[in-house]
């Protein structure tokens, strides 16, 4: 367990456990992590309403890989991913 410094109300140094890293648990559900290490994700707007929309929409449901800008912030979302 790793743990850090910190003052308490009296001025006095005192060491406690790093507080634990929790995951955005909608990101959680949304995201998952490929054999090969990439981040992968399904579109949006695939699961209701299909009759009013185009061909392009509807085909646009493949999963996606996550785009290599958008690493970082997957990884603040979701740490233990």
């Amino acid at each position: 367990m790793t743990f850090f410094l910190c003052i308490s109300k009296r001025g006095r140094y005192t060491s406690r456990p790093m507080p634990k890293l929790k995951s955005h648990s909608g990101a959680k559900k949304r995201i998952r992590l490929t054999g090969s290490g990439k981040i992968a994700f399904k579109r949006r707007a695939r699961q209701h309403l299909l009759q009013q929309k185009n061909k392009r929409q509807k085909r646009m449901n493949r999963t996606v890989m996550a785009n290599s800008r958008d690493y970082a912030r997957i990884r603040v979302a979701v740490p233990n991913l």
